[in-house]
């Protein structure tokens, strides 16, 4: 299928579908491009955020991760100069009304092809969600990404995956059989009427990962009605990155990504897998990837996050610091959601006081001062902690809100 019949679809039923009076009444976060894990994964937890960051949503739809950056560093007082880029004309007015209704005005609106990206100047972050996976050639998306970004660039990315969509691509094919003559508004209610006659046995219907169709127009005619879709899974999304140069540099939840995590007590994983084996391997374990977010920088330009370093800034993400400290004070464990798994993890009681002094701005060092702990006592009880919330992406380092 064409651009023209993705641009068509988006200027019918533009997707996510959002209305700009909401956005009095609550911000809509997520993965990636939430400065805090960015900073993590892309910059060592230590970007100088005095110095303005140029970005592009290349494939912005209705504005949520649009929105949320931008959002984010005006609230930080961070300098920021974001272009908006998308085919849909439509999509665009959403996006803009939002951005209006916040008073962001540090955004430049473009309607336009992420294959133009490099068109657009040199960026030193990109976020492209829910976009690569509808190009004809997705490899052309990735390559045009990395051709638009300025030295020491990163990216953000959002691709669908297979294993969690299961009957969503059989339903695909026949509505395209079906009804690919008709306009975007008779497909989607002969679709609509079709759906609800199929089995109960059919693989989307016994699916409980899937929603979208259930929320809106737009996100039954995303899911279901779209021209052109086609997942990765984590091997085919590295390897689409290395050949545009570039390779994953962190998850928003690297324990998902863990296979060991899965295994019986007593098994082992084999000897020899390299980390895309080890993160294919989960997926194909866990079953329940819809997407797989990511982000990538240029190959050979991974910076691992300062974990344990004294000048690292954490930051929790999600939950209320002095809560949480009363919960580990009293329980010694939290209890988390991840991924969808409820999850009970054992925390020390004695880093209660640590976890209760985590407020964006105090470097490790003036945690352990603060506990009056030596060096070694600290790293011990602070490792507790990161192994708890790093691998679930409640705990990040960044310099955001650093004097």
């Amino acid at each position: 299928m064409s651009s023209e019949d993705v641009r068509t679809q988006y200027e019918a039923y533009p997707y996510p579908e959002r209305d700009p009076a909401d956005e009095a009444r609550r911000l809509i976060t997520g993965s990636p491009s939430w400065p805090q894990e960015m900073d993590h994964w892309l910059w060592g937890g230590a970007r100088d955020w005095s110095k303005p960051l140029r970005a592009l949503v290349a494939g912005g739809g209705t504005g949520d991760g649009l929105i949320q950056l931008a959002q984010l560093l005006t609230s930080a007082g961070r300098p920021h100069e974001i272009t908006y880029l998308d085919l849909s004309e439509a999509a665009r007015a959403v996006a803009e009304a939002r951005a209006k209704a916040r008073g962001l005005t540090r955004i430049h609106f473009v309607t336009g092809s992420l294959l133009d990206a490099a068109e657009h100047g040199r960026f030193d972050y990109i976020d492209c969600c829910g976009v690569l996976h509808h190009l004809d050639a997705p490899q052309a998306g990735f390559d045009a990404l990395a051709a638009a970004l300025a030295p020491g660039g990163s990216l953000g990315l959002m691709v669908y995956a297979p294993l969690g969509r299961s009957g969503v691509y059989p339903l695909q094919s026949a509505f395209t059989v079906l009804y690919n003559h008709l306009s975007p508004q008779e497909k989607l209610a002969k679709a609509k009427a079709l759906f609800r006659r199929l089995p109960e046995g059919h693989p989307f219907k016994r699916n409980p990962h899937l929603v979208d169709h259930e929320a809106s127009d737009a996100g039954f005619f995303d899911l279901l009605l779209h021209s052109t879709d086609r997942p990765f899974t984590i091997t085919e999304l590295a390897q689409a990155l290395d050949r545009a140069g570039l390779e994953i540099a962190g998850t928003p939840e690297p324990a998902l990504y863990d296979p060991a995590a899965l295994l019986p007590e007593g098994q082992t994983l084999p000897d020899g897998l390299d980390p895309i084996q080890a993160m294919q391997l989960a997926e194909d374990l866990r079953g329940t990837f819809k997407t797989h977010i990511v982000y990538a920088v240029p190959r050979g330009a991974r910076r691992a996050p300062p974990l344990g370093k004294p000048g690292a800034i954490p930051h929790l993400r999600g939950i209320d610091p002095r809560r949480l400290a009363q919960s580990v004070a009293q329980k010694g464990q939290v209890r988390l959601t991840a991924g969808g798994e409820k999850l009970t993890l054992p925390v020390p009681k004695q880093a209660a006081p640590l976890i209760a002094g985590i407020d964006g701005r105090q470097p490790l060092s003036t945690l352990a001062q603060s506990a009056r702990l030596d060096p070694i006592a600290f790293a011990t009880l602070w490792g507790k902690v990161e192994r708890a919330f790093c691998p679930h992406g409640h705990l990040h380092y960044s310099t955001l809100y650093a004097s």
